[in-house]
């Protein structure tokens, strides 16, 4: 069958979903890159072969949002003064100054360098979006559009500044906040500091009291003087654009749709909003079949068994040092080990090991010869690890990794180690550990049946909350009263919340 005629039943098949649900609608998505961009992606996939119009915004300097590789999804390009090696130069420098420069337990140090890198990263976004909003050729074109729905990443600010711009509903896609700051103050969520660790803060839900008045002041943290963005340029910004005075925050405040990228497998329990719901896994999927070369190297393995090994694709720039140390205890395993690894080959490299600057993680985690996941704690695998019931050995790099790592600690999963002090011996002994302890991998595996033990699959999950959205044109039936009270209300309520706050680390 012809190349032209597939295209032709692919669009016969979009046709015929609309006509027979007539809820067929338009899109409109601003995202941000890299992982973020990949989870979004997965969603607009399916939205695509729901019959749905997407159209991603993407600047001129976007690094993986790319044009060219994409099918079924319209892209609208606009220039901005950036460019592509200046935003990625940007975040990897960035990344690097806080993985290598400074230790994540010197919180003196770490926490006002990220705030530092944040406010620029704000800057350059604020940039980006003036470039897009006061660009009237594209803004008519979008206002023509007549978009159903905005669906936006709110670590990338500007997508509601859109949604208002253009008087369409607003969904949100996201993992988290710092500090939970914005679900908290814009989406109205709750999180009580006596039991749910605050995102960033490196806890679990299972604190000791100790933790509970830490966890607390890590709360007073993120909501005084931890912030994402440089509020006050963004807030100017906003209102000189919509000719009126409002904030950023009363913006992000109007968001129908909250898509969190967790779930009860990776959180602890915790309360939430008719208009919060998790979609953590959406990318997960079923393993495909390796390249052959790659399923020779795993089944030469024979019982052992294979260990996969990936930090990621933002880190770069490993000292010698640390990887010869991990080379070092790699080689010592009866496991092969597949290391995604784009350096200079370790001196102490073992022939058990083989360097890939690309794996399909994935099919990998699926594989029936994988014993173990030596991961940075990202969330997309973390995920795929549960999806899969892999145990796995953390080394957690930046961002909420350490929060990753210490749930999947607490759920008895994983082990975590400090990759910057950690030994061969501590790196061999780990995945020993979780590889010949049973119970790591049972407790993989029960976390990996109550992911798969869901009403409705995450991706299903967010891409009918989208939908429902557009049907309904909003979904103001779902916000809770909060979002109305007067700013004399909502003073008093924080005084007394604040009150409140003194007694919850001793628990009821």
């Amino acid at each position: 069958m012809s190349r032209r005629c597939v295209s032709l039943l692919l669009l016969l098949l979009q046709l015929s979903c609309c006509f027979s649900s007539g809820s067929c609608g338009k899109v409109l998505v601003w995202s941000m890159d890299y992982s973020h961009w990949m989870n979004m992606k997965t969603i607009l996939d399916a939205l695509v072969q729901k019959g749905h119009e997407v159209t991603v915004l993407r600047s001129s300097a976007s690094i993986l949002i790319d044009s060219k590789n994409e099918s079924g999804i319209h892209f609208e390009t606009f220039h901005t003064s950036y460019t592509k090696d200046e935003i990625e130069a940007f975040l990897l420098n960035g990344i690097n100054t806080l993985i290598n420069d400074v230790s994540r337990d010197a919180y003196w140090e770490y926490f006002p360098l990220m705030q530092k890198l944040f406010f620029e990263y704000s800057d350059i976004h604020e940039s980006i979006c003036k470039d897009l909003v006061l660009n009237k050729k594209i803004m008519a074109k979008l206002q023509d559009s007549r978009f159903d729905v905005v669906l936006a990443d709110p670590f990338a600010p500007c997508g509601e500044l859109l949604a208002e711009l253009l008087n369409r509903p607003l969904v949100y896609s996201l993992r988290f906040t710092p500090g939970y700051t914005y679900e908290k103050y814009s989406g109205g969520l709750l999180f009580p500091p006596s039991y749910v660790p605050v995102i960033m803060s490196d806890l679990s839900g299972q604190m000791t009291f100790m933790e509970r008045v830490k966890n607390m002041l890590w709360m007073l943290y993120f909501d005084f003087w931890f912030q994402m963005l440089n509020v006050k340029r963004w807030d100017q910004f906003c209102s000189d654009v919509l000719g009126r005075p409002i904030t950023i925050s009363q913006l992000m405040g109007k968001a129908e749709i909250w898509l969190i990228r967790s779930y009860w497998d990776l959180e602890f329990p915790r309360p939430l909003l008719p208009n919060f719901y998790f979609v953590g896994g959406l990318h997960c999927k079923p393993a495909q079949p390796l390249p052959k070369e790659m399923e020779a190297f795993v089944q030469s393995s024979g019982e052992e068994g294979v260990v996969v090994f990936s930090l990621g694709s933002m880190v770069s720039n490993m000292t010698e040092e640390r990887t010869n140390v991990i080379a070092s205890a790699l080689a010592q395993l009866p496991q092969k080990v597949l290391w995604r690894f784009d350096g200079k080959k370790p001196d102490t490299l073992g022939p058990n090991t083989q360097l890939y600057k690309w794996i399909p993680q994935n099919d990998l985690l699926g594989h029936p010869k994988t014993k173990a996941f030596v991961t940075h704690g990202g969330a997309n695998g973390i995920y795929e690890a549960i999806y899969h019931g892999i145990p796995m050995v953390g080394l957690p790099l930046f961002a909420e990794q350490y929060d990753n790592l210490a749930h999947m600690r607490a759920k008895g999963a994983a082990i975590r180690l400090d990759w910057k002090t950690m030994s061969s011996a501590d790196l061999l002994n780990a995945l020993k550990t979780v590889i010949n302890d049973p119970s790591y991998k049972e407790n993989a595996m029960r976390l990996s049946r109550i992911h798969h033990d869901q009403p409705m699959k995450p991706l299903d999950r967010a891409v009918f909350w989208i939908e429902y959205v557009m049907r309904h044109k909003g979904a103001k039936h779902l916000r809770v009263a909060a979002h109305d009270l007067t700013w004399r209300w909502k003073t008093l309520c924080r005084a007394l919340e604040k009150r409140e706050w003194w007694c919850f680390p001793w628990g009821p």
